[in-house]
């Protein structure tokens, strides 16, 4: 199945954030809780945890990239090679 990293929201003025660093790059299994990346507000440089477990399979957003609140960043599957599905 794969899962949508969704754009959090980290403040309630939050429109959008930057993407500061991928702490995975495609491919990596990644828990449910682990840090998938740091996103920059405009008060502070915050992690952001995985909401599941299973493979970083695509990173839209690349670093640098500012992004607004709820937009797809990322692509999570259960298996490293399971085909990605239109979202």
């Amino acid at each position: 199945m794969t899962r949508k990293v969704i754009m959090p929201l980290l403040g309630e003025t939050m429109e959008e954030g930057i993407i500061y660093s991928w702490w995975k790059k495609p491919g990596d299994k990644v828990e449910k809780g682990e840090i998938l990346l740091e996103i920059e507000s405009d008060k502070a440089v915050l992690e952001a945890e995985s909401f599941f477990s299973g493979y970083l399979r695509k990173i839209i957003y690349k670093e640098e990239e500012a992004v607004k609140f709820g937009e797809v960043i990322g692509l999570i599957t259960d298996t490293p090679d399971e085909p990605l599905e239109e979202l």
